[in-house]
């Protein structure tokens, strides 16, 4: 079992920045692909970034390229999730995601082929 916090969420003002945290526990760290996804009330879970085991690769959603930054911490277990120039249409539940794999550089972008989730941590932007 892997075990996932986040944290970090808030209320902001349109163009600022927040920083989210997600602390794994449980299992070696460095064995996971991460990723973060987003839900707003009424709408369907939507993948925003993905990172590879060993933080070489990644890849996000087109409406956060150039804004969002994700990049992790093997020694801290955590994946990170850096959110500059938000906007309202940002504001959702952020959750991450873990899977294990053997392949160093893969990055997941699909939610079902995740193993493991946390609970999310609410961030609101406000115009």
């Amino acid at each position: 079992q892997v075990q996932l916090v986040e944290s970090g969420g808030g209320l902001v003002q349109a163009g600022g920045s927040l920083r989210l945290a997600c602390a794994a526990s449980g299992r070696t760290f460095s064995n996971y692909a991460m990723g973060w996804f987003r839900q707003a009330p009424g709408t369907e879970r939507e993948f925003v970034a993905a990172i590879s085991k060993n933080g070489r690769s990644t890849y996000y959603v087109d409406s956060v390229k150039g804004r969002f930054t994700i990049s992790r911490d093997n020694a801290k277990n955590t994946v990170y999730l850096q959110m500059n120039s938000l906007k309202p249409e940002d504001t959702a539940v952020y959750s991450c995601a873990a899977k294990w794999t053997f392949v160093d550089t893969k990055v997941v972008i699909i939610p079902g082929e995740y193993n493991y989730w946390g609970q999310g941590t609410q961030v609101t932007v406000s115009s």
